[in-house]
């Protein structure tokens, strides 16, 4: 499975966003040819004010279809259907009452909606820096563990960002069945240096799962005026902890071939899921 990341710069305006992540999946379908493409973590709004979120943010259709589907997600699934590619879309802000999910939305090559993750962790922290972040002002969490069928050969796990510091979901996406996990991120400059690499190769390395992780790279400004920086540095990483595919600095693509034989491969030279003794995983 052909899969390519997107790395964006994103600001708080989401046609100028859509205008930008438009140009860079055509360009990076166009160039290699993916089965699936990934967009990081708020890619259509990134920064600005509680209000520019909202702006930003759409009620979503219900999963069966019904209800009407807001710019963001006709972008995603017109996409998506445009190209023939599986889209991952990142994640978006969805309206929920006077509050927002950070959800993830996955669409196949017809454009069907085929699976949808709110962010359960939210990034409620201070840095060593003293920056201080809290997404639980705006957002709630969910609650539900997500899977998706994205061929006979590969199921996705679905992350975002923070989650990646939890392990017990990612043991859990892994109980159900997932073989690749797709993180979408905006991760600060601050952690990234520290900790990005580290907790992706670590997720992979004890899943035994393929990892896409999808993310947000230079400058947007706060709801204060305050500028923020976030690390980029997408990458595909293999079941054994190699990374095979990266992204630098800048907005770009990067694109790898997802093997299910390399997983089953590690798996059963070394079943460490059957070795399991201090954790229960249920489906």
């Amino acid at each position: 499975m052909r899969t390519t990341v997107i790395q964006m710069a994103p600001g708080a305006s989401a046609p100028e966003n859509m205008h930008h992540a438009r140009a860079l999946i055509a360009a990076a379908t166009g160039a290699d040819k993916p089965d699936l493409v990934v967009l990081p973590e708020m890619w259509s709004c990134l920064g600005g004010t509680r209000d520019m979120k909202f702006m930003a943010a759409e009620s979503l259709p219900a999963p069966d279809g019904t209800g009407e589907a807001g710019p963001l997600y006709r972008f995603l699934s017109d996409t998506a259907r445009a190209h023939g590619i599986m889209l991952h879309g990142g994640s978006i802000g969805e309206r929920h009452g006077d509050r927002l999910f950070n959800t993830t939305l996955v669409f196949d090559a017809r454009g069907r909606e085929i699976a949808r993750y709110r962010k359960i962790h939210l990034f409620d922290i201070t840095t060593p820096g003293g920056e201080g972040y809290r997404e639980s002002d705006t957002y709630d969490p969910g609650s539900d563990i997500v899977t998706a069928p994205l061929s006979p050969d590969f199921t996705a796990g679905l992350a975002i960002c923070y989650d990646i510091r939890f392990p017990a979901l990612f043991h859990a996406l892994r109980a159900r069945g997932a073989n690749v996990l797709l993180v979408p991120a905006a991760f600060t400059v601050e952690t990234g240096l520290a900790h990005w690499e580290t907790l992706l190769r670590a997720r992979a390395i004890e899943t035994q799962c393929w990892m896409v992780a999808c993310g947000t790279t230079g400058t947007h400004v706060d709801e204060s005026g305050q500028k923020r920086r976030t690390y980029g540095h997408s990458m595909i990483i293999d079941p054994w902890g190699t990374i095979v595919a990266q992204v630098s600095d800048g907005p770009g693509w990067s694109t790898a071939r997802l093997d299910a034989a390399v997983v089953e491969t590690i798996r059963g030279r070394m079943p460490v899921m059957a070795h399991h003794r201090l954790s229960v995983h249920t489906p």
